[in-house]
């Protein structure tokens, strides 16, 4: 129903693609500020490049790019395939992931509208992808938060295609096609499901932060890149 397989080159398509900018930690306490400038985020060679780099912008040290698909394409269930090489070194964390497109659920919006790691990998733990829910029940902060993880070796090195298969009843995660994380819907309300609305994508490569940075950082590994194939929704 929607795909970018990135077969142009310059900015990420606007018409599919907006941007998170800003530098206020991103209530991880990262230290990058996110851009929209295409030293960031860039498609060339058939392939978006988010970059994260080491320089002085915004009151920050370190610049990336947070793409989103926020208000251009929002999806309730799915299949959902991201085709992508990670980054590496220490203090890199990018994600591929998904947020509701408006709080319809409790008194604020996150947790309690919900959260979809399809990937997550940290560069202090090489080669073990993550994935994740957050929900009001089950989230971080107060450490419920139901994951999982697969080592993926080659992550750093070669694609692999990062998908979550989410219907009403249950949402499931793969590394090419290899199920490693099931989440299923309990019947007890939105505090424990909230995924019942539309969520939108996001692209991002973080540096620092309380997970990113939870064994120190090597800002000698920058600039450090994600690059994502492409990316195919499908309902």
């Amino acid at each position: 129903v929607w795909s970018d397989e990135f077969n142009y080159s310059g900015k990420p398509d606007t018409t599919k693609w907006a941007y998170d900018i800003g530098g206020h930690g991103w209530g991880n306490q990262e230290l990058q500020y996110y851009t929209d400038r295409l030293d960031n985020a860039r498609v060339e060679g058939d392939k978006l490049i988010i970059e994260a780099k080491k320089e002085d912008f915004g009151g920050k040290n370190y610049t990336s790019c947070r793409l989103v698909t926020r208000g251009k394409a929002e999806w309730t269930y799915g299949r959902f395939e991201i085709r992508a090489k990670l980054p590496q070194g220490l203090g890199t964390w990018p994600a591929i992931w998904m947020l509701a497109g408006k709080q319809l659920y409790g008194n604020q919006y996150w947790p309690h509208n919900g959260e979809i790691d399809i990937m997550e990998h940290v560069g202090y733990d090489p080669g073990i992808v993550h994935s994740s829910v957050h929900t009001l029940t089950f989230h971080h902060s107060i450490g419920t938060q139901k994951t999982a993880k697969i080592p993926v070796p080659t992550a750093m090195s070669d694609f692999h295609t990062y998908r979550v298969d989410w219907t009403s009843d249950t949402i499931r995660t793969f590394v090419d096609d290899q199920l490693y994380f099931t989440f299923t819907n309990d019947g007890q309300g939105w505090e424990h499901w909230p995924f019942d609305k539309p969520f939108y994508l996001l692209l991002n490569v973080a540096f620092g932060g309380f997970w990113g940075a939870a064994q120190g950082i090597d800002p000698n590994v920058l600039p450090q890149r994600m690059e994502v194939d492409w990316v195919r929704v499908y309902q």
